[in-house]
């Protein structure tokens, strides 16, 4: 390559030796300590693979996110203030649980989606006698609400769990 495409020696034609001090016209100067321009490798996220036990979790997690939704639905109804927060309590408690069980975002979808799946399917199941399993007041749309919520606040501390994202301040 030539120098005027950013290739070969920086300090061609200066007398300098060091690409950083001396870039000529056209030269790509190199910031830093002269190291290596190679980028390091990118580590792997470390998703462990699907596994008969890791299978059988899952599907253990689906089970109590149909679970966890039921008795919710019904204590967040039942007790208004304390029920709720009792609900929104056992979301959060399953769908972090299932997080740092499994160690996956996935722990997190899974019942997550069972979860929300079975509360959409109570709240639009209407009797014939016109009867609701979900009454029309603020306590529902809060549970409701308020477990999607979790489910994405804790589905996103997975996610960065996962990557390896460090705690800290951001550039330095």
């Amino acid at each position: 390559m030539s120098g005027a495409n950013g290739g070969g020696s920086a300090g061609k034609g200066k007398g300098t030796g060091n690409g950083a001090a001396g870039a000529g016209k056209g030269a790509r100067s190199r910031a830093g300590s002269g190291a290596s321009a190679v980028a390091a490798p990118v580590p792997d996220a470390g998703v462990p693979p699907l596994t008969g036990g890791r299978a059988g979790t899952y599907a253990l997690l689906l089970v109590a996110g149909v679970l966890v939704a039921v008795a919710g639905t019904l204590v967040q109804a039942a007790w208004f203030p304390g029920g709720l927060l009792l609900a929104l309590g056992g979301v959060a408690a399953l769908f972090y649980g299932g997080g740092r069980a499994t160690g996956t975002p996935a722990g997190v979808l899974v019942p997550g989606a069972a979860w929300l799946v079975t509360v959409f399917l109570l709240l639009s199941d209407v009797r014939p006698e016109g009867d609701f399993l979900f009454g029309a007041g603020l306590g529902s749309y809060v549970f409701l609400l308020g477990g999607i919520l979790v489910a994405v606040i804790c589905a996103t501390a997975a996610q960065m769990r996962v990557a390896g994202v460090r705690h800290g301040r951001v550039g330095g």
